[in-house]
């Protein structure tokens, strides 16, 4: 196998990346200067398929398998716009595109705590969705918060795609147990330094270095707590032999022995890469941390309609048609990436995994990365601790 060439070839777009990349930026979206915020070019070619569903949405919604299946059934075209990030889409609709898509799909704090609040997207028919959640893992079972509005009256999306992103190990030389032991302090350990790599996604750095610090990442915190912070994020990033925005790179460090491990990671990382043998990347969700006890972050992909005024018929068809059972593994092995969704507990889904497919996003340890994880929310203090960690960058560099 040639392993450099297998982990170039690997897609670098995702999911979770977007999600918490540009939190400041919905910050900044709120006033004047989300207007500004391109519409041209989406405005044309929405004149130009005015007949078409329109998504805002992440690549596992745009595998041909999911796109032909919708055509074949409803007789409908889609079109769509990959996310910059989930922030980015959010001002998109701020600034007037609710005329634009019919479809947006993002993780699960901007429903619940923007989008529904400001009327960018309307409630779905909880007597039509919720059986679906009753059909789902237990932890999306109906009211899900994260599908809910604030007063858990309106339900605003369906689930699918969800894990957790935590860090990546290289198990020949740091075994799981250790890892799950130790963890964050694996990275506080002055023997790690110069081993260990970052895969520079900005906010998902924040709340990862929260969690090295000993601080919960979704509370505030003192001024003490902003300090902490500080001397954890000098410390690991000048501490980190690369850093990188390239989850491939990362990856390739690992295989080559360059690094031994590295944050962020997760299953969306490395399971391309363990479905063709390279086991050895292995997702680590610690044992226990400072956020409620526990050490893992755990995201979760929510599809919601937008409130455009001439929404497209088939809007609420394409929201029931990604949860049948071959929509749904279609999107769970898009383009290369294998993630679990929250489908999986039909057996009519789970039938479609192959055994190494299911052991490329360590399926059987999916429950306690769940259960060991806080579920991934708004950081409270991130304009300031972003200006410390990006200060931090620029000393690196």
């Amino acid at each position: 196998m040639n392993e450099d060439k297998l982990l170039k070839q690997m897609v670098k777009r995702d999911p979770v990346r977007g999600a918490a990349a540009t939190r400041r930026q919905v910050l900044q979206g709120i006033g004047a200067g989300a207007l500004a915020l391109g519409a041209g070019s989406a405005l044309t070619g929405r004149a130009q398929a005015a007949d078409e569903l329109t998504m805002l949405t992440w690549d596992g919604y745009v595998d041909p398998r999911v796109l032909d299946g919708f055509t074949d059934q409803y007789d409908t075209g889609i079109d769509y716009e990959l996310h910059t990030s989930d922030p980015d889409s959010v001002n998109k609709l701020r600034a007037g595109e609710t005329a634009i898509w019919d479809i947006i799909n993002l993780n699960n704090p901007w429903a619940r705590e923007m989008m529904w609040p400001e009327g960018l997207i309307v409630e779905l028919d909880r007597a039509r969705f919720e059986p679906y959640f009753e059909a789902m893992l237990p932890m999306f079972h109906p009211p899900y918060k994260w599908a809910m509005s604030l007063d858990n009256e309106h339900l605003l999306g369906v689930c699918q795609r969800v894990d957790t992103f935590d860090f990546v190990v290289n198990t020949d030389v740091i075994s799981a147990d250790m890892a799950k032991d130790e963890g964050w302090d694996l990275f506080n350990n002055p023997d790690m330094a110069g081993r260990y790599g970052i895969l520079a996604y900005d906010n998902w750095n924040i709340m990862h270095i929260c969690m090295a610090a000993g601080l919960h990442p979704f509370k505030e915190k003192t001024d003490d707590q902003v300090a902490t912070f500080e001397e954890a994020a000098r410390r690991l990033i000048n501490g980190a032999k690369m850093v990188s925005d390239d989850f491939v790179a990362v990856n390739l460090a690992v295989v080559n022995g360059e690094i031994d491990m590295y944050f962020g990671g997760g299953t969306y990382s490395i399971s391309a890469a363990r479905l063709d043998g390279l086991t050895n990347l292995y997702h680590v969700v610690p044992e226990s941390g400072p956020a409620d006890g526990k050490g893992g972050i755990n995201w979760i992909e929510l599809s919601s309609v937008v409130n455009n005024p001439d929404l497209h018929p088939k809007a609420m068809d394409w929201m029931e048609y990604i949860l049948q059972p071959d929509t749904s593994y279609a999107v769970a092995t898009a383009g290369g990436f294998l993630l679990p969704v929250g489908q999986m507990s039909q057996p009519e889904l789970l039938a479609k995994f192959t055994a190494d497919e299911l052991d490329s996003f360590q399926w059987d340890e999916f429950d306690y990365r769940i259960s060991h994880s806080v579920e991934y929310d708004v950081v409270p203090d991130y304009n300031r601790l972003y200006d410390i960690y990006t200060a931090a960058r620029r000393e690196k560099s």
